[in-house]
């Protein structure tokens, strides 16, 4: 369980130097998401790694609500991301539940690069945002060579590092978060078997010792 509690801060320092890159990018080239939007947490091509999500599946696990989290992924049939918490009757409009432990994808997307067929670097930008600021895409698409963005898949290989086991596969979102849980309550499960006793201190011999 320590070694999956290391990997989680490890990546939590991952995560802040991820969203200050891509977020700098966003602002600079004034490439925003739409606020309270949420048409990518519905998408159903959303993926994550099992280790993108083992900060959530901790934070869980401390608050002891792991098990019930793990009972209630298993039974969810929306679309879209299991931590997607909606708050319009189409679904489109909505928060995330746990943002502060979102998985890479949604601290790359909005404005970041990708290689195209050709080799060249590509914007990668949602529709919202294109409909939403349709001249600053134009400033930033004509500026590509002289100010690219930052690449989403630097962005992952910047997390599969942390650790390569954990990271270098990608499922459906809901599946990574289910995995995480039960990775996380298995190890807690086992450490709390394989704690050492408490030491008790020896008795003093003069506790024992007889009346003169």
């Amino acid at each position: 369980m320590q070694r999956l509690r290391v990997l989680a801060e490890q990546l939590d320092v991952v995560y802040q130097q991820i969203s200050e890159q891509y977020s700098a990018y966003q602002r600079q080239r004034e490439l925003f998401c739409r606020s309270g939007c949420g048409e990518c947490c519905l998408h159903p091509g959303i993926e994550a790694s099992v280790l993108e999500m083992l900060p959530l599946a901790i934070k869980l696990y401390d608050e002891g609500r792991a098990e019930q989290a793990l009972d209630d992924i298993q039974q969810h049939q929306k679309a879209g991301c299991f931590l997607y918490q909606s708050f319009s009757e189409d679904g489109k409009q909505g928060q995330c539940g746990s943002y502060a432990h979102r998985p890479a994808v949604c601290r790359l997307f909005g404005a970041a690069g990708y290689t195209g067929r050709e080799g060249q670097v590509e914007l990668s930008v949602c529709k919202v945002i294109k409909a939403d600021h349709p001249q600053a895409l134009k400033d930033s698409l004509i500026a590509l060579e002289s100010d690219p963005p930052p690449m989403i898949r630097h962005g992952k290989e910047l997390v599969r590092q942390v650790d390569y086991e954990l990271g270098g596969r990608n499922l459906p979102v809901n599946d990574a978060i289910k995995q995480a849980l039960e990775k996380v309550l298995f190890e807690g499960y086992y450490a709390s078997m394989t704690e050492p006793e408490p030491v008790i201190p020896l008795a003093d011999p003069l506790d024992y010792a007889l009346p003169a």
